[in-house]
């Protein structure tokens, strides 16, 4: 009986025991994480549909709007030019041609922003070639002879002016852009010494890469523009040998291709609005 009671007491004591243990270990209250910033979250955070990114996006359209309110005040919208220039060869139609200067050209621009810009044009350039020897085309003494060759193109363009913030005062005022051109070339051939033959006209597609400036004369309403371009085009007589190859390779006189790009540079006066 008394080991009966002993064993009781044993247990009664072990479970105090355990009771005493747990009620020490106090657990952390919600003022502790709230001291602890677990639950400092805010409401905006867990209300459905709001954007994490709405800052952000508030920012870019500020700036977006900004940029647009200074275009509308500052910016030009589109541009007429009327050029006057120089265009020449390289290869062997550089040898072949003599350039009657000046070309001329004209073309409209669309401003997109600052930055971007594009367009259309055209322009004209006269040359000649000189042709003394017999070729299988041409088989009477004096060969095709002189020949007025016109060229007449078309073309779409783009540009897109540097940004001068960082590049100094003299380099901003010179407006700097690139231009790219997709071009069609119109070349007739005029031989002048053979009133019976026809002229000789065939079309090609082209593209140009260069570079201009701008010199504001009065700002935002008139310019004086420079802009250099190489071209690169395969004409319907490139290799048209025929026409061109003298029949006496000691003799000479003719060209076994017209091979070349074409050099421009044209000065332009530009009227903005």
């Amino acid at each position: 009986m008394k080991k009966r009671s002993k064993a009781i007491t044993n247990l009664l004591l072990v479970f105090l025991f355990c009771c005493l243990n747990l009620i020490s270990i106090t657990p952390t209250s919600q003022a502790q994480y709230s001291e602890l910033g677990v639950l400092d979250i805010d409401d905006d955070d867990l209300t459905v549909g709001t954007d994490i990114f709405s800052d952000f996006n508030e920012d870019l359209e500020a700036s977006q709007v900004l940029e647009d309110e200074r275009f509308y005040r500052f910016g030009r919208f589109y541009s007429f030019n009327t050029s006057a220039g120089v265009t020449s060869y390289t290869g062997n139609r550089g040898l072949a041609y003599e350039d009657k200067h000046p070309s001329l050209g004209i073309s409209i621009l669309y401003f997109l922003n600052f930055r971007m810009a594009f367009g259309l044009g055209a322009e004209y350039s006269k040359h000649y070639m000189l042709i003394d020897a017999k070729t299988q085309k041409f088989s009477e003494d004096g060969g095709p002879g002189a020949i007025e060759v016109n060229m007449f193109r078309t073309f779409l363009f783009y540009r897109y002016y540097i940004d001068t913030a960082e590049l100094g005062t003299a380099i901003t005022y010179a407006n700097p852009y690139f231009v790219t051109r997709a071009e069609f070339w119109n070349q007739t051939n005029k031989f002048t010494d053979h009133s019976d033959i026809p002229n000789d006209s065939g079309g090609a597609i082209g593209g140009a890469i260069g570079v201009g400036l701008e010199f504001p004369i009065k700002f935002k309403e008139s310019y004086l523009g420079v802009e250099v371009l190489y071209h690169m085009i395969n004409f319907k007589d490139t290799y048209d040998r025929a026409a061109y190859k003298s029949l006496d390779d000691k003799k000479g006189g003719g060209y076994d291709n017209l091979e070349g790009d074409v050099l421009t540079t044209f000065v332009s006066y530009v009227v903005s609005w």
